[in-house]
């Protein structure tokens, strides 16, 4: 049948269910194999666009945000590391100990999606703040990663030391946010039918039949 489908993936890199998301809403395309062909867009989306460039440690950040304790967050990590397990994603322990400003990593992904690199890019920007515990706010670290997924590695510096695409982002983040969009992921399927969280992948699976269905 191989139904087009439109996905707009809205998500930031320093967001754990987004990499679940991510890996869980491909599990369920891989499953319905040719049924459909997604055409996937990664849009921007900042958890914390007024972090500091030195970033904050990650207990004392979600403590003051959320509330909870550190007993808490030790079994929300278990809890987010198993779910990452069960789609092929890697949350490393104890890799992850800041959180950082993730606007220059969107610009990067602004960029490389006029290379048609989005979704190669996006994969490695998650591995490498998740599993590898870097810093998606260094510059040396983007312009490296960029370079690991095929990008033009000079290119991908210029960019970030111009200030390119930053309008472009802002613009694409105020718009989701006029739509409604507070959390992600928030995976919006032909520009109509929203599904939120990290879902698992037999909901995304369901999801996308019913949607393909009303085509």
């Amino acid at each position: 049948m191989n139904t087009p489908i439109r996905i707009d993936f809205v998500s930031d890199v320093s967001c754990p269910w987004c990499a679940i998301g991510l890996h869980s809403l491909e599990t369920a395309l891989n499953r319905l194999g040719d049924k459909v062909k997604a055409d996937i867009h990664f849009q921007p989306f900042e958890l914390n666009p007024a972090m500091g460039p030195e970033g904050q440690d990650i207990v004392e950040h979600i403590q003051q945000k959320y509330g909870s304790t550190p007993a808490q967050q030790e079994q929300a990590r278990n809890m987010i590391r198993q779910r990452g397990a069960d789609v092929g994603f890697d949350f490393a322990q104890g890799a992850r100990t800041r959180i950082y400003n993730t606007f220059d990593a969107h610009r990067l992904l602004h960029w490389a999606g006029e290379q048609g690199k989005q979704g190669q890019l996006k994969h490695a920007l998650l591995e490498t703040y998740f599993t590898k515990g870097e810093d998606p706010s260094d510059h040396e670290v983007l312009v490296r990663v960029a370079g690991e997924v095929g990008l033009d590695k000079e290119a991908a510096a210029e960019v970030l030391s111009s200030g390119r695409y930053a309008e472009e982002v802002r613009e694409t983040e105020r718009f989701y946010q006029r739509n409604g969009i507070h959390s992600v992921p928030a995976i919006i399927i032909n520009e109509r039918h929203l599904i939120s969280g990290g879902q698992p992948p037999e909901a995304f699976e369901q999801a996308l039949k019913q949607i393909v269905a009303l085509k």
